[in-house]
């Protein structure tokens, strides 16, 4: 993970560096920026939303990502929803072109034809099924999660328009470790929580704690802001390693006054890790070391806060014939240290997280659902089989992250929320 924190600036969704860095080149991977739940705004020059939107509208992906089941609701006089539009919208890689075929409620059929002029705009040509022309739709992304849609008839006369908010799901308590978008999070925290919260994400999970402040705010101004975006604020990631683990006095001070910060900004759990694994030659020092996790576990329980290691890739090395991660995990205290499982630094250590799972059952109370890149885009990760074993493992924080990217963070986060929501937490895995 990135330790270094910079200084805040104004976001702009669509930055200069952001569009050099990553991109979304193809037409298909554009096409997903409009999946999710979507609800109207109140009107079309704010993203305001009312308590009963006038429209909804669902988009779901379809057979490898190559279309989407779009269904649109209005409400009615009486306050009922009725569906006034289903279609179709794919994209056909012989054409290169986006393709769309529906009808509305009376039961006119059209097909549409069209395209991304670039990663923010879209526009559709419709036809009835005669072949005449009968509608012309532009779609205008404010960001990933706020759209403008505007119908134009065949003389180029606004028809209607409409501003669609993405407002996903949250049923399933899926978090986000904000390191996946932490140079968006460091230019606009609000900005940025503000989308995620849309995308469906529940809770954050931080890395960045640091004298007693969270991204430039104090513990409550962060709490605030995260609230404010339709979000908890329950896990972070602290790092104090002190040489002598035997410094109590200095051990204490730091963790309480960073259990009463984190108290104060609503936090359920602390996690921490150990980058200095490599420097361990002896079992005397991974004692020390189990003896210091637990001494912080214990002052996070006193304190009504749970407390949870995280492990890298160096954890699976072996000192004195024993694995390091092993010894953590037969010498801690189970009533005072978690453990949270990053599963893609397991595949690169070339272990099978459900091995633990079964032989330490309940300590795995999170896990960093991370891949090599996108969620389940390398193949390497067996994540569905993972999810089977989520109760033995006593899963209670699923946390979504990403740091290798093929677009840009943000879009990619979203992505990942969706494998999550639909792919891995559904009611086959409840093993």
């Amino acid at each position: 993970m990135k330790l270094l924190i910079k200084s805040m600036a104004t976001l702009l969704f669509f930055s200069a560096s952001a569009q050099e860095q990553y991109s979304i080149s193809s037409q298909k991977d554009r096409l997903r920026q409009y999946s999710g739940q979507w609800v109207s705004a109140i009107t079309t020059e704010s993203d305001s939303l009312a308590v009963l939107p006038n429209i909804k509208m669902s988009g779901l992906s379809n057979t490898n990502n190559n279309s989407l089941t779009v269904k649109v609701f209005q409400k009615n006089k009486k306050g009922q929803y009725q569906s006034i539009l289903h279609e179709i919208i794919g994209y056909d890689n012989l054409s290169d072109t986006i393709f769309a075929a529906g009808h509305n409620a009376s039961g006119a059929f059209f097909t549409g034809k069209g395209g991304f002029t670039s990663q923010s705009k879209w526009t559709m040509h419709d036809k009835d099924l005669n072949g005449n022309p009968t509608m012309r739709v532009d779609f205008k992304f404010q960001n990933y999660t706020d759209v403008i849609l505007e119908g134009f008839d065949n003389n180029q006369k606004s028809l209607w328009k409409t501003r669609y908010i993405k407002q996903n799901p949250k049923d399933k308590n899926i978090g986000v470790q904000l390191v996946s978008v932490h140079e968006e999070m460091l230019k606009n925290p609000q900005a940025t929580l503000i989308q995620l919260g849309r995308m469906g994400y529940s809770y954050v999970e931080t890395f960045v704690y640091n004298d007693g402040s969270f991204y430039g705010y104090s513990p409550k101004e962060f709490k605030a802001i995260v609230e404010k975006a339709g979000m908890q604020f329950l896990g972070s990631m602290t790092f104090f390693d002190p040489d002598d683990k035997k410094d109590f006095n200095a051990i204490d001070a730091w963790w309480q006054k960073t259990i009463e910060d984190h108290k104060a900004a609503g936090v359920a759990y602390l996690s921490t890790s150990n980058s200095k694994i490599k420097e361990i030659t002896s079992i005397s020092e991974l004692k020390a070391y189990s003896d210091y996790y637990n001494r912080v576990g214990k002052l996070c329980k006193d304190n009504g806060l749970k407390f949870v290691f995280h492990n890298h890739a160096d954890e699976f090395l072996t000192i004195e014939g024993i694995r390091a991660y092993d010894y953590f995990l037969e010498n801690t205290n189970p009533e005072f240290v978690y453990f949270q499982s990053d599963v893609y630094w397991m595949d690169v250590a070339g272990v099978n997280p459900v091995a633990y799972f079964k032989k330490y059952p309940k300590r795995f109370i999170s896990w960093h659902v991370k891949d090599h890149k996108e969620l389940g885009t390398s193949g390497k990760i067996d994540f569905k089989e993972l999810f089977k074993h989520k109760k033995v493992s006593g899963l209670e924080y699923v946390v979504s992250e990403v740091e290798a990217y093929s677009f840009p963070p943000l879009f990619s986060i979203g992505l990942a929320w969706e494998y999550i929501y639909y792919e891995l937490l559904n009611e086959k895995n409840n093993l």
